[in-house]
């Protein structure tokens, strides 16, 4: 059941107790001290190796369970490091300046946050990654904020809203795809099922945007300011659309997304040595420090100064050390302890559904990443729903709604550093703006239980009169 097999078994009390101690040390260097993350995690990491010491763990069996950890994110560390050179690449090819320029000219500023959010969604199903939505056209989205006095922190709760929705729909979604496989669901039965509760956060969460949008007349006064530093750029060219094309082909095609990143990244660098008339010594520079904007206007400039090999290493160290954490929980038997407590108290519906989502949440929390936690809340609860008699795809669909869009809003997971990285807004800044993210959980404790059993008598219903 457990990726990393545990060297201690700790009663659930003791396991319950660390489990908050932990939490609350790395909350209180966040929040009360405003530390970088790092700083908590490794603190977190010599108390666990201290803990798991003191119950005759061996130091040996600790460091395989730190490297056990930090080595399932290997294959994410190598596409942050595409993703860098992805952005970087797509500056220099005009990529993104084009994508912010056809935004302004667009958008303007009615419904600035609610357009965001549903044109994020629709984008992040064609691609069906979260991450690649909000390093793509999300940070355009933060260009047109910027460019529109607009609510950094509205502006980035839009972007993840609609980057994980889109993530959660989409058929390409490698999280989608998991939740569907590890309970043995039909993917495509899944995604509608997903619709009961997605559906009606994706609505609210889009009027919210529309509340909350600045009046049309805010900030416009910006955008020929910010429209004629882009053109300064000499960066844009009828050829910057073709990255992003590639992009979207070769995820329709259901290319790897190693070899999607590559080959886009390649193809923006190509053709950014024949329009851009950068150097190759220069475009390599480029690919490890980022692009740095040097028009006449500063807002652009900052705006467009990202990218990068460089620009990842915070998120990677940090994605590391994350890992490495959650590896020490499992061999010293915490996390295990608590998962399995679970598997012979609950028999209501309601309560089923409550410790799914809690369990997900939970494991997002504690180890920071989202496969982790829709396999370990899979395994775990897959025999309760059965015991139940709740169809697999009820526990599909709340791996989903507690599981994969919690990620973001967790400071030190995968998902939250990376997007505050490529952003540049922290992730305690967007997580009340980030409805569609707040809201699915929610809807699925609270409709959830009311939903399937509606389903059950339905179900019985026709069996009886077959």
């Amino acid at each position: 059941m457990f990726p990393i097999e545990p060297k201690h078994k700790p009663a659930l009390g003791e396991s319950i107790f660390i489990f908050f101690l932990t939490i609350g040390l790395i909350s209180y260097f966040l929040i009360g001290l405003g530390t970088r993350p790092h700083i908590p995690i490794l603190i977190a990491i010599m108390l666990i190796v201290i803990y798991g010491l003191s119950r005759k763990i061996s130091f040996k069996d600790l460091e395989e369970g730190m490297i056990a950890g930090a080595k399932s994110g290997m294959g994410a560390i190598f596409l942050f490091l595409l993703i860098g050179i992805l952005i970087s690449s797509w500056m220099i090819s005009g990529t993104i300046p084009v994508l912010i320029s056809t935004g302004f000219s667009l958008i303007g500023g009615t419904w600035f946050y609610a357009i965001a959010f549903a044109v994020t969604a629709i984008i992040g199903i064609s691609l069906g990654s979260s991450l690649t939505t909000s390093a793509t056209i999300g940070v355009a989205f933060i260009g047109m904020g910027t460019a529109m006095d607009a609510s950094m922190a509205i502006t980035a709760g839009a972007i993840v809203s609609g980057a994980f929705f889109g993530d959660k729909m989409s058929p390409l979604s490698d999280t989608t795809n998991l939740a569907s496989t590890i309970v043995e669901v039909d993917l495509f039965e899944h995604i509608r099922h997903l619709s009961l509760t997605t559906i009606p956060a994706f609505i609210i969460s889009f009027l919210l945007f529309a509340v909350l949008s600045p009046d049309a007349s805010v900030g416009v006064s910006n955008l020929d300011k910010y429209m004629a530093g882009l053109e300064e750029t000499g960066l844009i060219y009828w050829t910057s659309w073709i990255p992003l094309i590639i992009l979207i082909l070769a995820t329709i095609f259901k290319v790897p997304a190693f070899i999607s990143l590559a080959v886009s990244s390649m193809t923006a660098t190509i053709l950014a040595s024949i329009t851009s008339g950068l150097a190759w010594t220069e475009i390599w520079v480029i690919w490890f420090d980022g692009y740095t904007g040097s028009t006449g206007f500063e807002p652009v400039n900052s705006l467009l100064t990202k990218g990068g090999i460089n620009s990842m290493l915070f998120t990677i160290s940090l994605v590391i050390l994350a890992l490495g954490f959650g590896g020490l929980l499992f061999v010293t038997g915490i996390v295990p302890s608590i998962l399995s407590a679970f598997q012979e108290k609950l028999q209501k519906v309601r309560a089923i559904i409550l410790s799914t989502a809690a369990t997900a949440i939970g494991v997002n929390v504690l180890i920071g990443e989202q496969y982790l936690s829709i396999m370990l809340t899979g395994e775990t609860f897959k025999g309760i729903y059965q015991k139940a008699g709740l169809s697999n795809k009820a526990l599909s669909r709340t791996l989903e709604d507690a599981g994969t869009v919690i990620n973001p809003l967790v400071p030190w997971s995968v998902c939250g550093v990376f997007i505050a990285e490529v952003l540049g807004v922290p992730v305690l800044t967007y997580l009340p703006f980030a409805f569609f993210c707040l809201l699915s959980p929610i809807i699925t404790i609270l409709f959830g239980g009311k939903t399937i059993i509606k389903s059950q008598r339905t179900s019985t219903k026709s069996e009886q009169r077959s």
